[in-house]
């Protein structure tokens, strides 16, 4: 049923969380399992960009999920990618064949004025695929 599931991971406690349902899916379905992470390109007013966009920062956070991963018996895939994470999401879940999305959820689209903002909302709209948010 879900052959390839795509998780796109930050260092937020929603993504943590997640992982345990993440887990769970591949377990039992035998999917095959990318790990994303998307840099998003700094704003041109931003002189040192975010935490996030150090190259090292973002390998170590792939390379720790994915021993998380292997600790549960699960090979996972990681990618990097840059750019506007909902877009690259959406792309990198086309691109692989992903047959699910699964994310963990900050809340911030719950409310009106998060709603535009939020990247759960913007995947759920866009996704060429299932997507499991996980609260």
């Amino acid at each position: 049923m879900f052959k390839t599931v795509l998780f796109p991971i930050d260092q937020s406690r929603e993504a943590r969380e997640a992982a345990e349902v993440v887990v769970n899916i591949v377990q039992k379905y035998g999917s095959k399992l990318v790990l994303l992470s998307v840099v998003e390109e700094p704003a041109a007013d931003s002189p040192n960009g975010d935490a996030m966009s150090s190259p090292e920062k973002v390998a170590q956070l792939l390379e720790t999920a994915k021993s998380l991963f292997a600790g549960q018996g699960i090979s996972a895939e990681a990618l990097e990618r840059q750019g506007k994470p909902a877009f690259t999401i959406c792309d990198v879940a086309d691109d692989i064949g992903a047959n699910l999305i699964v994310m963990g959820c900050r809340g911030l689209g719950l409310t009106d004025e998060g709603s535009t903002d939020s990247v759960t909302t913007r995947v759920i709209n866009l996704s060429p695929c299932p997507v499991l948010v996980v609260p």
